[in-house]
């Protein structure tokens, strides 16, 4: 393991933080920004890999703050990255002015497309279908009927060799003027556009009535649902979207036991998957 420069957080101040970590920047006028995880996410292992992914995805054209380099912060370890000044989410932006939201969710819809147009770096990057697979294995606070039901799902999943983000929602796409990023990419991988829907039908429908993925998002519920019909209607270019609705709702609870394989859950994130796990199945795979 190298060396890396301790940082002092006392020179720093907070400019942001989201459901994995915060950031802070040095003055107004920094070019560079902090980013330091939550406890658990904020090893070395961790954050190398987030280094690694970050410097793999830029490498295939795809837009993202450039990433310069690994830093201690006490006994945690962060980065160094680009800062996009002017910056903001797709999520602050339906907070900010909510009667865009529907423009930003066929923004994402669109940007998502060319994503998934991508033809991804197999050798280095996951598949995440094998993920998926590996993820229901793992998933012991799901009845075996269900993980049944799931790998048998799985199966049918085509093969894909595009690029998915992994945590495809409307906080990690920046707009920066005419400019367009995608940030906390560790989770990226290859596999069906699918995978990354599940993701966000999860948030807008099953995780949108709880406080705290509100104040995360900066959302209210009736947004999230506006959000995901405007993209599900741009993505199928239909009006009724039961069909691509219902696939999704397979497809997010994949999501639930992907976590598994992202990070390790504890005991009471395991009751919690488990109860949505359950919710889903019950909707989805009868």
């Amino acid at each position: 393991m190298d060396t890396y420069k301790h940082i002092d957080l006392t020179e720093y101040v907070q400019t942001g933080e989201g459901g994995n970590g915060k950031t802070y920047v040095t003055s107004a006028d920094s070019d560079e920004i902090l980013k330091v995880n939550n406890a658990r996410l904020s090893t070395w292992e961790v954050v190398k890999h987030e280094y690694d992914v970050s410097k793999a995805v830029a490498s295939l054209g795809i837009p993202v703050p450039a990433m310069y380099r690994i830093v201690q912060v006490g006994d945690a370890y962060g980065t160094i990255s680009q800062r996009i000044k002017g910056k903001k989410s797709l999520s602050r932006i339906c907070h900010d002015e909510p009667e865009r939201t529907e423009e930003m969710a066929r923004l994402l819809c669109h940007k998502g497309k060319e994503l998934f147009a991508k033809p991804c770096d197999t050798e280095f990057f996951p598949s995440r279908k094998a993920q998926a697979l590996l993820a229901v294995e793992r998933a012991t606070f799901v009845s075996r009927r269900n993980r049944e039901k799931m790998r048998a799902f799985i199966e049918t999943i085509p093969e894909n060799t595009h690029c998915v983000h992994g945590d495809f929602q409307t906080g990690n796409l920046i707009q920066a003027g005419a400019d367009y990023y995608w940030i906390d990419l560790d989770r990226f991988g290859y596999g069906d556009p699918m995978f990354d829907i599940g993701h966000l039908f999860l948030i807008c429908h099953i995780y949108a009535p709880m406080k705290r993925v509100q104040d995360i998002f900066h959302m209210t519920q009736e947004q999230f649902h506006r959000f995901w019909d405007a993209f599900a209607k741009e993505y199928t270019g239909q009006d009724d979207h039961a069909a691509f609705d219902a696939q999704a709702g397979r497809f997010a609870a994949l999501d639930v036991i992907l976590r598994n394989v992202f990070q390790k859950s504890n005991f009471i994130e395991k009751i919690f998957f488990g109860f949505y796990v359950h919710k889903l199945m019950k909707q989805y795979y009868s």
